[in-house]
């Protein structure tokens, strides 16, 4: 069965992060569509300090009307699963399901920067005055992150590099607003830097990890780390294939 994908990419990166998996989707006869959000990859040049949460949902949204695109996979990776789940909030009947890769929907209110919690956002505000014209977060240290990760190589690393721009910061303070209809399609949760068993020990205690247990779930372990789409892309396809069998 030939099914059409939608893949958001999280921060930082643009669709060309997911050429590999999108490749051999496409070699199954899958349609494929991997985004470049605005100010992101392609799109870099429409990044401003006004580019929000809003914005990208918009893009993806406009992209599912103008293409006419119906029971989508919709794909979101990092932060690109508050792209999505925002997405299919707004047009839950073109979705036919929801995949969240090592993410997963934020309670309504939340914002991503609230996400590692107090510490982590003063650091990162920090990082956008300082290093980013008071409105982006640059790029992390891709070399040192993917240090102890051996499936990922010096040229996996300088497609990172390459691929990614900074984050325009209002992506992650504006809070998530969310009125239900995400919840109708199905979900699929991958969970590649944390297992399923972390998971359920997390959730009854952490609000952000709340909405990642109720409702119509199931999951599929990817151990790597957190880009599996870069360490693991081959393995990724077929996850992203069997979800809709």
């Amino acid at each position: 069965m030939n099914t059409t994908y939608v893949l958001v990419p999280g921060f930082w990166l643009g669709a060309s992060v997911w050429r590999p998996v999108a490749d051999a989707l496409r070699e199954h006869g899958h349609v494929v569509h991997a985004v470049d959000l605005s100010g992101m990859g392609e799109h870099a040049h429409l990044a401003s300090p006004e580019t929000d949460l809003t914005t990208h949902i918009d893009d993806v949204v406009h992209l599912l009307e103008q293409q006419d695109l119906r029971d989508v996979v919709l794909v979101g990776h990092s932060y690109g699963a508050l792209v999505t789940t925002g997405a299919a909030d707004r047009v839950p009947q073109r979705v036919a399901r929801l995949v969240y890769i090592d993410s997963g929907p934020l309670p309504d209110g939340m914002a991503q920067a609230d996400f590692e919690g107090p510490d982590a956002r003063a650091a990162n505000d920090d990082l956008v005055a300082t290093h980013g014209e008071g409105w982006k977060l640059p790029p992390p240290p891709w070399a040192v992150l993917a240090a102890e990760v051996p499936e990922v190589d010096d040229a996996a690393v300088a497609a990172l590099v390459d691929g990614s721009q900074p984050q325009p910061w209002r992506t992650a303070t504006q809070p998530v607003a969310l009125s239900g209809g995400w919840e109708r399609p199905p979900r699929t949760g991958v969970l590649c830097s944390f297992s399923l068993e972390q998971l359920q020990q997390m959730a009854p205690h952490a609000p952000a990890f709340a909405h990642m247990v109720d409702g119509d779930w199931t999951y599929v372990e990817l151990p790597t780390w957190h880009w599996p789409m870069v360490s693991r892309p081959a393995e990724l396809a077929e996850v992203l294939e069997s979800v809709n069998r």
